[in-house]
Formats: structure tokens, C-alpha cells, sequence
């Protein structure tokens, strides 16, 4: 069995935002050798997850809208009183609770066994922030 690890660096531009990062672990997955196992997509974040969606920009919307109502930003949080690092972020912890923070995908042949219409997505949830991280790892046989 062959395990291999790679990073995805991602700079967010909004308080909530979808990244359809797709194209990325495809590219990880075309080069890591593993052509029959699983790809594990994780988030390094508490306040940012990982899912896999429909990519169409209405939806993509549609999205951001719920996510905003499901928990609003100025809610009445008891993390908000003493913030750790500064950010009244207790909205996106919570919204967090409803998410994944990583996704297994099947590979077959070398490819990703993802629906015709599946993309999958990093959501910040507490942007915008300069630096995040996302790790894969590859499991299987060449």
C-alpha cells in the first residue's frame, strides 16, 4: 500500500466563502501514484470545512445565504465575550457543527469516483483570512 500526503495553501476574500478546490486534488490525485484506493481531504481549521456540492453559481449562493441565517454573525455568543485570537467568531464554530471538516472520495483507475455534478468545495466560515490549509492523503495501490 502506498500513502502519500500533499498541502493546499488557500487565501480567503469574505466572511463566508465557497473555494472550489476540485481542480487541485484532481491534480494531487493525476500525480501521486495511487491509482486504486481513497483520497482524504482534510480542513486544518475549526472555522472552515470541507464539502462536496453542486458547483452552479445560484446554488453557490443559495448556499451562503443559509449559512448566513443559520447562524447570524451577531448573535448573542458567549465565546464573543473573551475571544481566543480577537474574533468574535462563535457564529462560525457553530455553523462548523453542521458541517464536515473532511471528505474520503473513492479512486478508481486514477480518478476520483465523484457524481457528474459533485465538486468539491473548502467553505471559510470566518474570513476573510490570508493563510489556510488543507491536507490530502492518498491511500491505496499503484
Amino acid at each position: 500500500m502506498t500513502i502519500v500526503r500533499h498541502h493546499l495553501e488557500l487565501a480567503t476574500t469574505a466572511p463566508i466563502q465557497l473555494i472550489d478546490i476540485t481542480h487541485a486534488v484532481r491534480d494531487f490525485v493525476v500525480g501521486c501514484g495511487v491509482r486504486d484506493g481513497l483520497v482524504t481531504v482534510s480542513c486544518l481549521h475549526t472555522t472552515a470545512r470541507i464539502n462536496i456540492n453542486e458547483r452552479e453559481p445560484q446554488l453557490e449562493r443559495d448556499m451562503l445565504t443559509f449559512l448566513k441565517r443559520l447562524v447570524p454573525r451577531d448573535g448573542d455568543y458567549l465565546h464573543n465575550l473573551d475571544p481566543v485570537d480577537g474574533r468574535d467568531n462563535a457564529h462560525s464554530h457553530l455553523i462548523g457543527l453542521f458541517m464536515n471538516s473532511s471528505e474520503t472520495i473513492p479512486l478508481a483507475g486514477g480518478a476520483m469516483l465523484l457524481g457528474e455534478w459533485q465538486s468539491i468545495f473548502f467553505i471559510e466560515l470566518d474570513g476573510p483570512r490570508p493563510r489556510r490549509q488543507v491536507e490530502l492523503q492518498a491511500m491505496g495501490e499503484g
